[in-house]
């Protein structure tokens, strides 16, 4: 600064050397006149100077000379031409400021400094004051602003500089917001704003308005929480809008002042890009921002129409935890619902609208989405089918869990029991859409269904045959049960599967037409078992009131036993042998096993099955296929013993003779009916067995033959579907099914009386056990087998 002010004091020296002799007094003998003028293209220019004015200037010390340069006084005019003042002689630095400024082309240095020749010191004040003259709006602004109402505050000169007059820049504002000892609060906020996105392209002045700076908390300010949006909306126009068509602009627009606005998720002066993990947006903030409100703020949650425990089960879903692992690419809040466009699932134009969600979870997962979109839920859901269901229904909302979870919609254990039954399980959604009937209920009574109901993670559930999300008709030849394909499919879980697996129905129900032979053998089992159990509980009932009866009479009409009635309930005549016995128990045993192991297997639902798991029978229970089969082994060589037991000893075909039909049979069945009807008063005498016996014996190897070849199929089935059909299969499967409860029902309707509750053994006829049954229950049930031993042993006597 030194350095051009010496030279320019020497160009004054130089210039003043040939007029060192002329002064101002020669310039004032003509310009002090008030008359002078002069003309100039048209206009008149006065040319007086007031010397009274001019020497109480800053300029007084001047001659005239210095700054109107090469004027002779002698040569009158002095020139015909006259060259501005050029008062970068000695403001060299001041002027080439304002050269660059705005103002260089509008206006000159006595726009601002006054009048050339009376300028005067000023105060900083006086400037501004002046700078009022044209910038009226401004300086109107300016005086209404936190800038105008504060003493000692910034003014134009302060923000504009003096001849530079630049835009005022945010560095501009932090020299003062900056310092502590201007701004007492809030410096660390304030600075801010330098690291931020807007820091680099958006002047202070962008949000806060260039003159009219108010204070936030003034509704009036530009960044007042109610302004802050359409502040933003000057730049962001798009995204505002997005903002204000979404539901959080709506119920911001509405009123409610916890409904969130820009600064709210990205901050104030520290706005970063959502890229940045110093963002307060960022993926690896946005959960925590969103959850403040949706979670944290009561008058938030009271307009949702969602639960918090819906809310916060995102934290535990497979995004949730992925997202809090570190894993950048898990899906957060803005990744579904949309960063600025959020609304409610019930808006058409939301990204988590029911016919939206695809194409939104589509952006992750795209091949999933590609095969979902071909899928027969796909295309019903683009032609605009409410029913068909869409990511969401399947997998949940928040809470979407991995397929390998137990917990998981998907899971293997609930996708068909839970999920998929929810619609092909419904008779509405059957005759709604015109689907077969009985398919989700002959799943459920299958093989396959029966474990997967067993809690069996690896049989068979829906989406192991139909797909997952390439679900097609089994007419498409893109299908995996497509005829061509069924193959292949099956083999997924049977090795060596072969074309006759696919031969035959696979969804076979009892009531259904569509396999014939298995409607026509559930059929004929129906009817089998409604007329012989119902005939033999008919049977029963005549008997028991008709033996109630003749024992309430014999009681009443006898005070006292006999002495012969007391040798009569002593003498004991062998009825089992140890051996028989042993036969006998182990039949007990594995019949009532095979019972109880096949229906908890049939049916695990039931609430006896669910009472034995939650008295501890756990393992039973899952094991109770295992028991089934031992069960069986038993039942089997036991039968196998009894075979060589009737051929090879001879009790055994004492036994079988015995137990032979015979015409008498007919004729005591006959009769025992007219006597328990009341219709004769004659009671039928039986031998060693009755009809009854002789029915049960047979029934029960019938019954053991059958449920042998067919149990032995279903234990073998891959190998039986292979060597013959899987309809071979749901025939054995039928039969093996009806037969239990034939079998089941006639021993507890026809043997369980006869050996518990006839009147005539009650409470039980221990031969079972000791082997032996007395005179008088020989008497009562055997007669005719009672005279044979002692005839015989009269003989043996003699």
């Amino acid at each position: 600064m030194l350095r051009k002010a010496f030279k320019s004091f020497l160009l004054i020296l130089i210039l003043k050397a040939p007029l060192l002799s002329q002064d101002n007094s020669q310039c004032f003998a003509c310009h002090d006149d008030k008359t002078l003028t002069m003309e100039r293209a048209g206009k008149v220019i006065s040319l007086y100077v007031d010397q009274k004015k001019f020497e109480k200037s800053v300029h007084s010390s001047l001659s005239c000379i210095d700054c109107h340069l090469g004027f002779n006084p002698d040569e009158i005019p002095h020139k015909e031409k006259i060259e501005s003042v050029d008062c970068s002689i000695c403001h060299g630095n001041e002027v080439v400021e304002f050269n660059k400024s705005k103002h260089a082309s509008v206006v000159g240095c006595s726009s601002c400094h006054g009048d050339v020749h009376g300028i005067v010191k000023v105060s900083r004040s006086d400037f501004v004051r002046r700078c009022s003259n044209c910038h009226v709006k401004e300086f109107d602004d300016f005086k209404a602003s936190v800038h105008g109402n504060v003493r000692n505050g910034a003014n134009c000169i302060s923000c504009h500089g003096y001849h530079s007059v630049k835009l005022a820049s945010s560095d501009v504002c932090l020299r003062c917001h900056a310092d502590k000892k201007i701004v007492h609060e809030k410096q660390e906020f304030v600075l801010k704003y330098k690291e931020s996105i807007h820091g680099k392209v958006v002047p202070c002045s962008g949000c806060h308005t260039g003159h009219k700076v108010l204070k936030a908390s003034d509704p009036n300010s530009s960044v007042a929480r109610r302004n802050i949006s359409h502040t933003c909306m000057k730049c962001h126009e798009e995204i505002s809008r997005n903002y204000f068509e979404s539901d959080h602009g709506k119920s911001f627009a509405s009123g409610f002042e916890q409904a969130p606005t820009c600064t709210d998720c990205h901050g104030e002066h520290d706005i970063f890009k959502v890229t940045s993990s110093k963002s307060k947006i960022s993926r690896a903030n946005e959960i925590e921002i969103c959850l403040r409100c949706h979670l944290d703020n009561p008058d938030v949650r009271q307009r949702m129409t969602h639960t918090s425990s819906f809310i916060s089960s995102y934290e535990k879903s497979v995004h949730g935890r992925l997202y809090h692992a570190g894993n950048e690419n898990a899906a957060v809040c803005s990744d579904c619902h949309g960063a600025h466009e959020m609304m409610k699932v019930s808006n058409p134009a939301s990204k988590v609208f029911k016919f939206n969600v695809a194409s939104t979870c589509g952006r992750c997962h795209v091949k999933v989405v590609e095969e979902f979109s071909q899928s027969v839920h796909g295309v019903a859901l683009s032609k605009g089918n409410a029913d068909s269901p869409t990511c969401t229904d399947c997998h949940g909302e928040h809470l979407i869990l991995e397929p390998t979870d137990p917990r998981s919609p998907v899971a293997p254990r609930n996708v068909a029991l839970q999920l998929c039954s929810k619609c092909h399980g419904s008779v509405k959604f059957e005759e709604k859409y015109g689907l077969p009937s009985g398919k989700y209920k002959s799943f459920v009574d299958s093989y396959h269904g029966l474990n997967v109901r067993l809690g069996n993670v690896e049989a068979a559930n829906c989406a192991s045959c139909h797909g997952v999300h390439d679900i097609l008709p089994s007419s498409d030849p893109r299908s995996s049960i497509h005829k061509a394909n069924l193959v292949k499919t099956c083999g997924k879980c049977h090795p060596g599967a072969n074309e006759n697996f696919t031969k035959g129905k696979i969804h076979v129900t009892v009531t259904s037409t569509d396999e014939k032979i298995i409607y026509w053998i559930s059929t004929i089992y129906i009817v089998l078992i409604v007329s012989i159990v119902g005939s033999m509980f008919i049977h029963n009932v005549l008997d028991w009131i008709r033996k109630t009866i003749d024992r309430y009479k014999q009681k009443h009409s006898h005070g006292v036993y006999h002495r012969d009635e007391l040798e009569r309930k002593t003498n004991l005549y062998l009825r089992m042998t140890l051996e028989e016995r042993v036969q006998h128990f182990a039949l007990l045993i594995s019949f009532f096993t095979l019972v109880i192991t096949g229906f908890m297997l049939a049916f695990p639902d039931a609430w006896w099955v669910v009472g034995i798991r939650n008295i501890g029978g756990e393992g039973f229970f899952k094991y109770r296929g295992l028991i089934h089969r031992i069960a069986a082994v038993v039942l089997v060589l036991d039968s196998i013993y009894h075979l060589y037991y009737i051929i090879f000893t001879k009790r055994g075909r004492e036994f079988i003779r015995d137990i032979m039909f015979r015409k008498q049979d007919v004729k005591d069945m006959v009769q025992v009916l007219k006597y328990n009807l009341g219709l004769s008063k004659e009671k039928p005498k039986f031998g060693r067995f009755n009809y009854i016996e002789k029915s049960e014996y047979w029934a029960l190897i019938w019954g053991t033959v059958v449920m042998t070849v067919t149990g032995v199929v279903l234990w073998f089935e891959n190998h039986f579907m292979g060597w013959f059909s899987k309809t071979f299969v749901d025939v054995c499967n039928t039969i093996h099914y009806f037969e239990a409860w034939l079998a089941f029902l006639a021993i507890i309707v026809w043997h369980i009386y006869y050996v518990i509750f006839n009147p005539d053994v009650y409470p039980m006829n221990f031969a079972w056990l000791t082997g032996y049954l007395t005179e008088e229950e020989m008497e009562k049930e055997h007669p005719l087998e009672l005279e044979r031993i002692k005839t015989q042993k009269i003989k043996q006597e003699v």
